[in-house]
């Protein structure tokens, strides 16, 4: 069990070392055959496509005149621990005619979890968190959503003159965004567009033994503001100008879970450290989670992150020497003629030695690693 952001528990199933190894011999399998058929609007677990890709198709859709505006934010409740396995079974034989493959998927899913008291509890629906194999089963399960969405996109919604005649005649147009277990969709429309959404959602996610959190699943505008995937994204008017336009940033939840670790290893119990390898340490971990928000309006966040940082460096170094003046603090673990903390050739960069870039959106032109043809021979083999 591990802590989740929320204050709650996730369980892990955390799979033995042989069991890994064939995991990850069926995910090679596998993935390759799966791809030729998932969505572009999947982003999550996928080679060649990141967090990014999805906030950046969001950026697309609500800027400009294409005005996506309204936002149903969906949850899925217990998504990992309540897929129906007949449902996800179902979907893995329409393409894998090998029984003896079909009949392994099946055995990891029935295995079963040795807790910690020496238990063992029993696993009738869900697929593990913690296994190599769970996030490809679970993409392979939830793009049963996509395919329903994707669908109705090209029937009723995929030329101009469609979403135009939709318009007139009082109707929204929407598109699915997912990353994982995490999605939301886009309406063009009305906010009784997107409402409405929230019932055919749920009758999408009925059949693979799945429902959707209510007090989670909201609806917003674009200009209210919402958080996907780390980020707060929200439409604003530009500083000086009338102009508006979609702008994202740290949620104020990231910003905490960054300093929350800079704390840990400034505690107390980090004194035996060496300073050093403390700034070497940090210096990973802030880049790190740098990297991640990088693609947005962050320069300032990232400042504040590293003010925070430097102040948890130099009241650990205050306790680790007692009697310590400012002054020799700056003489004595600071760059010459500055307030950068550094010691033995290592400096306290933190977050703000990333440079803040924009994420080039690729659409639906984000390339697979595999040919056709050997998808075909692998799902023929």
């Amino acid at each position: 069990m591990i802590p989740k952001a929320s204050g709650k528990l996730r369980k892990l199933g955390i799979p033995t070392v042989a069991d890994r190894v064939v995991q990850a011999s069926l995910k090679a399998v596998l993935e390759p055959i799966f791809e030729a058929g998932f969505k572009p609007c999947s982003y999550g677990f996928r080679p060649n496509r990141r967090a990014q890709d999805a906030i950046a198709e969001i950026h697309h859709l609500a800027s400009g005149n294409i005005r996506y505006h309204w936002i149903l934010e969906a949850d899925i409740k217990a998504c990992f621990d309540e897929i129906d396995h007949t449902a996800l079974m179902g979907r893995l034989r329409a393409r894998i005619k090998d029984k003896r493959v079909c009949a392994l998927v099946k055995a990891f899913l029935k295995s079963g979890v040795m807790t910690t008291a020496g238990n063992t509890e029993e696993t009738p629906t869900g697929t593990p968190q913690g296994g190599i194999l769970s996030p490809l089963l679970a993409n392979i399960a939830l793009s049963e959503l996509d395919e329903h969405f994707t669908r109705q996109w090209h029937e009723e919604m995929a030329t101009n003159g469609q979403r135009a005649k939709r318009t007139k005649d009082g109707l929204g147009n929407w598109r699915i965004i997912r990353y994982a277990d995490d999605f939301l969709l886009m309406v063009s429309g009305e906010r009784h567009h997107a409402e409405a959404l929230r019932e055919e959602v749920a009758s999408a996610l009925a059949p693979l033994g799945l429902r959707l959190a209510s007090d989670k699943t909201r609806v917003v505008h674009i200009d209210e503001g919402f958080t996907f995937l780390g980020f707060d994204i929200r439409r604003q008017r530009k500083r000086g100008t009338q102009k508006y336009y979609v702008y994202t940033k740290p949620s104020k939840r990231a910003i905490q879970a960054i300093k929350d670790k800079v704390q840990a290893k400034t505690y107390r119990s980090t004194h035996h450290w060496d300073l050093a390898a403390l700034l070497v340490s940090l210096n990973r971990t802030l880049r790190g989670w740098a990297n991640y928000f990088r693609y947005g309006v962050s320069k300032k966040v990232f400042n504040t992150v590293d003010e925070y940082a430097w102040r948890r460096v130099a009241g650990w170094i205050y306790r680790k020497h007692s009697r310590l003046s400012r002054n020799e603090l700056r003489r004595r673990f600071c760059r010459p003629g500055s307030w950068k903390i550094a010691h033995e050739g290592v400096e306290l960069v933190g977050a703000s030695s990333v440079a803040v870039t924009r994420y080039r959106y690729r659409g639906n032109t984000i390339p697979t690693p595999w040919t056709p043809s050997l998808v075909a021979a692998a799902s023929n083999g």
